[in-house]
């Protein structure tokens, strides 16, 4: 699997293209700032596998924690209460829109 990176300003003009490359060949595009992997464009397949091994590493992560011998609700017969899954950090505005002749 081959993975482009692009920057985020030439990502901007080049959107389309972008996806489009991502749709047919399958191969992700890395969008850039400063030399730095800020996002990533993936196919549908790509994303759906993240997304299962991310739930899977919450369910492991959580199976793991509530197995250790040294559980003290498991000590007193008690059953483990349920692990919470990490909230997800709010989104960041990477750029905003600004129409032809906007000035700050």
């Amino acid at each position: 699997m081959n993975h482009v990176d692009v920057p985020v300003t030439e990502a901007r003009a080049q959107f389309a293209d972008l996806v489009n490359r991502v749709a047919y060949t399958g191969d992700p595009v890395r969008l850039t700032r400063r030399g730095k992997v800020m996002a990533a464009l993936v196919s549908p397949e790509d994303l759906e596998l993240l997304e299962l091994v991310r739930s899977r590493r919450l369910d492991l992560a959580h199976d793991l924690a509530h197995d250790l011998p040294g559980d003290p609700a498991q000590q007193q017969g008690q059953p483990a209460p349920p692990a919470e899954r990490p909230q997800p950090s709010p989104l960041r505005i990477a750029a905003e829109y600004r129409p032809p002749g906007f000035n700050r």
